[in-house]
């Protein structure tokens, strides 16, 4: 690949007509229909994926009272100068200003729904996640498109377990990040980051807990690097780096152990003797943030999206306006089978339709004229008999290819997400 001709997911946002920002949200982007149609497959993706694994989806208010992240210890780290934090008075009586904070993470409004009623140690592990709705003062020199944003979109879970289920739910995490990264054919390595120099909690707990996640690499057979004093404040973490088709080396997917906060919320489950124990909590997220995993993506491909991602999917081009007709009647049928489709019907010449629908990434184009109109028998229940000449967006003629195999070879595209 020649990298000196590749594009930055900005420019090919804009060309693409997938996103954009504007200096009236500054470090916010605006979502157009067809980058919100990746964005929403994405969320569908890790929804099956944690459905699967048996998470529960939860959702948590997006501004809360700053006291809840000065108890986590958050805000000692990183209040001042990385959250938006805002004084409002009190609705009863204007003298008492309360500091509110647009959430920068969800991890401790997490510890507030588990505490939402007494637990035991048979709803354990207790996988909760979230897809949520993020703010952090970024300056604005570091602001870069989609890459480091103000207002971010979290892939987030957090698991609340017992000590001797740590190794079993952080394995399966390692496998959800492995599946997930394959997917895409990323490569990618492991790291585990160990205490840093300031951290939360007693000593003993983060050497237990680096063991725990170095015990679940070796069990797995991973091989991976230690990142020296590079945990998080709360506990150690295991960190998958990929390769994207630049070479360049991307730090995504986490898994994170943290005996600090269930600590500092006193979070408890009985156990099966009727006492009190204190849970652990699994910090976990696939791709991380929505918007800084799209515009890897979008480089990484540099807009020729895979066929399941891809906006549209397939374009019908009809050569002529008598060929219209017909060409709707295919759009139609197409649509029916859940595959996005666009057709170009604007009074230009198939040459300038099909250098369109090329320069707009889509995956196929199904052109549609005379010969395939006279060899058609265009009967609903009858694919076989209805041809339409194939092209792709690398200028691969596949030739007539008949309904029933252009549908089969599209839903097995999309159902193995190649």
């Amino acid at each position: 690949m020649d990298k000196s001709k590749n594009k930055d997911h900005k420019q090919i946002g804009q060309e693409l007509e997938l996103f954009f920002t504007n200096d009236i949200a500054p470090g916010a982007p605006f979502w157009l229909p067809k980058g919100m149609i990746i964005f929403k497959e994405l969320e569908k993706y890790i929804r099956e994926l944690t459905s699967k694994a048996g998470y529960l989806e939860t959702s948590t208010p997006i501004m809360v009272k700053s006291d809840l992240f000065k108890q986590s210890g958050h805000f000692e780290k990183f209040g001042e100068h990385n959250m938006y934090n805002l004084v409002l008075s009190d609705e009863t009586d204007d003298s008492k200003p309360i500091q509110y904070t647009l959430k920068p993470m969800n991890c401790p409004e997490s510890t507030i729904i588990y505490r939402f009623r007494n637990r035991s140690y048979k709803e354990l592990p207790l996988r909760l996640s979230e897809i949520g709705r993020l703010h952090r003062r970024e300056k604005s020199g570091e602001v870069n498109g989609l890459l480091r944003v103000r207002q971010l979109t979290m892939d987030d879970a957090h698991i609340f377990a017992r000590e001797e289920q740590i190794l079993k739910e952080v394995s399966e995490i390692l496998d959800m990040m492995i599946a997930f990264y394959k997917s895409f054919g990323f490569p990618f390595k492991f790291k585990l980051a160990t205490r840093p120099e300031e951290f939360a909690g007693s000593v003993e707990n983060w050497a237990k807990a680096e063991k725990d996640l170095e015990e679940a690499l070796k069990s797995k057979k991973i091989k991976y690097e230690i990142k020296e004093k590079d945990g998080a404040f709360y506990g150690p973490k295991i960190d998958m780096h990929i390769k994207d088709a630049l070479g360049r080396d991307w730090q995504l997917a986490t898994v994170q152990l943290d005996f600090h906060q269930p600590e500092a919320f006193r979070l408890t489950y009985i156990d099966n003797e009727g006492k009190e124990k204190r849970p652990v909590m699994i910090h976990r997220a696939i791709f991380g943030s929505f918007e800084r995993f799209i515009a890897i993506l979008t480089e990484h491909y540099q807009g020729a999206f895979p066929t399941w991602l891809s906006p549209v999917q397939i374009a019908i081009i009809p050569i002529a306006d008598r060929h219209v007709e017909f060409a709707s009647s295919i759009v139609d049928t197409i649509e029916l089978q859940g595959i996005r489709i666009g057709l170009d019907d604007r009074n230009e010449t198939v040459s300038s339709k099909i250098r369109y629908a090329t320069l707009q990434k889509v995956p196929y184009i199904g052109i549609i004229g005379d010969k395939e109109i006279q060899n058609s028998e265009f009967r609903i229940q009858n694919y076989d008999k209805i041809l339409l000449s194939i092209r792709t967006r690398e200028r691969k003629d596949l030739g007539q290819m008949n309904l029933s195999a252009l549908l089969n070879k599209l839903k097995e595209e999309i159902d193995k997400k190649i």
